[in-house]
């Protein structure tokens, strides 16, 4: 059997602008997936997010490869591309079976109740695929379970709007299938301290899970509602042997939270010393984490822990205990001081709510000046599909969420003009950019990737200024009373 695994594309020009620029990270996803597939299948992974033109690449590859089975993965922005490029596929190869999986397809599966979808998988799609071609191989009815179910059962409309099922075990998870991308397409801008050395800013970069779910409770995050706030733990030595038997030297850890378990994460380190693994890791970590164990990153700095961000979220505690963060505004400082005295780099993460003020805004660059040298970014308070936020603010909306659910356009109404708002969110970016740590402490780089950071960083903050464009012009310079009756007379809302 062939099967085809893709990664839909972005129309978002911001988004497009980080990934080109910035940040672009392997499809784990899908590579866990196509681990699933037993060997004597031709498995493909199609990441069109990293193609010029992906719907031309993606109807080439369909035409060439003809695939029995295809697989889409789906985060909210996708929603539409992906209903559409299945729909196109299905008239191209009617008789091939089209499924989806992914965070949005698990939170809420009847997004996806379409006619053309064979099954939508809630949930890691490894065990699940392999469920689904056994079941096709055999000619009989993809059967729904708590984490595949079929549009085409008379209880889907209940089913779909049943509670995320439980998570499979970590040990049944297996390791990727990373020979199916082309793995020279993915980097990471790499903001490290001065070694003496030309080091590369974009070197290439493996992203690698050793844990899955956060026990926290964020009010803005979603990670908690997809993993009913478990969190599996891979094994230390199941970690070292993975890194050890990656190509590349610089890897950056994608888990939700990585140091809840302190024991866990020093006996990873311990395991690196002792094999005298020498690369470079990024990782997130929380700042009371920090505060209460410094002498892990001292360790974790020893055996390669280059950049650690850390979602400081606010330097208000206010605003800390809206976001439910259970960690204070006193904790923030005393982190930005440990990990700079550990000699790892910060990459600072704020969040931008849409009822700042311009007072608000410049408190704010006040912070980043207080925090130089670090690397600084911003998103904006941006309710996720799935969370009671989101349910909260529905009738609020100001644009569709799931077209502009990127965490950077606002999607409830901003106190400020949207064109107002959005130049004071560009300035933060330019002042971000000025105080980073490469800039401040005039680190050597390549010229090639000097002038990379300066094209790519001019074309990212301009991007962000002009935010505002991608709203209907009749709502630019209307404040939030006005916002919501502009919007709907402009046909931009989404209609459930």
């Amino acid at each position: 059997m062939k099967v085809l695994l893709v990664k839909p594309y972005t129309e978002l020009k911001v988004a497009n602008r980080l990934q080109q620029g910035f940040l672009h990270l392997e499809p784990l996803e899908l590579e866990i997936t196509a681990a699933g597939i037993d060997k004597k299948h031709n498995a493909k992974i199609l990441d069109l997010s990293v193609e010029k033109k992906p719907r031309k690449t993606f109807f080439k590859i369909l035409e060439e490869y003809r695939p029995d089975l295809i697989g889409f993965s789906a985060y909210s922005t996708g929603l539409y591309i992906v209903n559409d490029l299945a729909k196109q596929t299905k008239k191209v190869l009617p008789h091939s079976h089209i499924i989806v999986g992914g965070i949005h397809a698990t939170l809420r599966p009847f997004d996806f109740n379409k006619e053309y979808f064979s099954a939508i998988v809630r949930g890691e799609g490894a065990n699940a695929i392999s469920n689904i071609i056994e079941n096709i191989e055999n000619d009989k009815k993809i059967s729904n379970s708590a984490n595949i179910l079929s549009p085409s059962d008379p209880d889907f409309e209940k089913t779909s709007r049943d509670a995320v099922p439980p998570y499979v075990d970590v040990k049944d998870i297996p390791l990727p299938r990373r020979d199916l991308v082309d793995r020279s397409k993915y980097f990471c801008i790499w903001t490290h301290s001065d070694t003496g050395k030309l080091d590369r800013l974009f070197p290439q970069v493996a992203s690698l899970r050793t844990s899955i779910g956060c026990p926290f409770s964020c009010s803005f995050c979603v990670i908690h509602h997809v993993m009913n706030k478990k969190y599996l733990q891979r094994t230390p030595e199941e970690v070292v042997d993975e890194i050890e038997n990656l190509k590349e030297d610089h890897i950056y850890f994608v888990d939700d939270e990585m140091f809840i378990n302190i024991k866990r994460v020093t006996k990873i380190a311990e395991l690196l010393k002792q094999k005298n693994i020498k690369k470079k890791y990024i990782s997130w970590a929380k700042s009371d984490t920090i505060c209460k164990h410094p002498e892990v990153f001292k360790l974790w700095k020893e055996v390669g822990l280059e950049v650690v961000y850390v979602g400081l979220e606010s330097m208000d505690q206010k605003r800390l205990d809206d976001y439910n963060k259970k960690t204070g505004f006193e904790n923030n400082k005393q982190a930005i001081k440990i990990i700079k005295s550990c000699g790892i780099m910060l990459h600072a993460a704020f969040i931008v709510h849409p009822n700042f003020e311009k007072e608000d805004f410049r408190q704010l660059e006040k912070d980043v000046v207080d925090l130089c040298p670090a690397e600084i970014t911003f998103t904006v308070l941006s309710p996720s599909p799935g969370t009671k936020l989101f349910e909260n603010h529905k009738n609020e909306f100001i644009c569709d969420p799931f077209k502009y659910y990127d965490c950077m356009h606002s999607v409830i109404p901003t106190n400020m003009t949207l064109k107002r708002f959005y130049q004071h969110f560009g300035r933060l970016y330019a002042l971000a950019l000025r105080q980073n740590p490469l800039r401040v402490n005039k680190i050597k780089v390549p010229i090639k990737d000097f002038f990379r950071a300066i094209v790519f960083g001019t074309r990212y903050v301009f991007s962000l200024y002009s935010i505002s464009k991608d709203y209907p012009k009749s709502m630019h310079q209307q404040k939030k009373e006005k916002l919501l009756d502009a919007s709907k007379k402009a046909g931009f809302l989404y209609d459930e």
